[in-house]
């Protein structure tokens, strides 16, 4: 299959743009840099639940729950001002360093290239201008508008019929583990981005392309 017969399909958070840059405001407010971590992990955490069991609900309110039960967890008395310091810096998450030139590539080998978050449209966009990465996607779609998060298959089949392609020529590029496997299970191609702490599931079906980081993917790609 040539390369314009596929569209690459990126994941934005942690795949393209680096949540450490969220490091500082969680120190600053809970005095501990992993609380970052604690609360991505929350947040992935009550987005399958909410996916798996309804009603949905967006991303960002899945984001701003999973905030208030860290604080309430940890015992901490969250701000207005606080939670607003950290969720506005969601917007200005720098990308990985290899990123740029890795889509570049990817672009003049002849591939079509979008993304698709569970974020809003809004924050995506906001996302990827201030990163910017914006100009290298043909389109920026947020399983929003699905209104199923991934990894339901749901997400990904949006995506195709807003790209104007099969599944089988939808191929996801991701660092977490469930969008990968949501993708695969949905009939998609997929192809993992193994950055530091990311694994793959053994027991759910393995992509084809694995990459250290979008460089390594890039480099399997072409």
């Amino acid at each position: 299959m040539a390369q314009r017969d596929v569209v690459l399909v990126f994941d934005v958070n942690e795949t393209l743009l680096d949540l450490r840059a969220l490091d500082g405001p969680f120190e600053e407010v809970f005095g501990d840099v992993q609380v970052r971590r604690e609360w991505f992990q929350q947040l992935l955490q009550s987005a399958l639940v909410s996916t798996v069991t309804g009603p949905y609900v967006d991303f960002g309110s899945i984001g701003r729950a999973a905030l208030a039960m860290v604080a309430q967890r940890r015992g901490h008395e969250l701000s207005d001002e606080q939670a607003a310091r950290i969720l506005g810096t969601i917007k200005e998450l720098p990308p990985h360093p290899e990123v740029a030139g890795a889509l570049e590539r990817l672009q003049e080998a002849g591939y079509r290239l979008a993304t698709l978050t569970n974020s809003t449209a809004n924050v995506a966009e906001a996302q990827l201008a201030h990163a910017g990465l914006a100009t290298h996607f043909e389109r920026m779609l947020s399983a929003d508008a699905a209104h199923r998060l991934k990894p339901a298959a749901e997400a990904y089949q949006y995506a195709a019929r807003e790209l104007g392609v099969e599944m089988s020529r939808l191929r996801l590029v991701a660092a977490h583990a469930w969008d990968v496997a949501g993708a695969l299970r949905a009939g998609c191609l997929a192809a993992f981005v193994a950055r530091p702490g990311m694994v793959l599931d053994p027991l759910a079906p393995q992509p084809d392309v694995v990459g250290a980081d979008l460089s390594g993917i890039a480099d399997a790609l072409l």
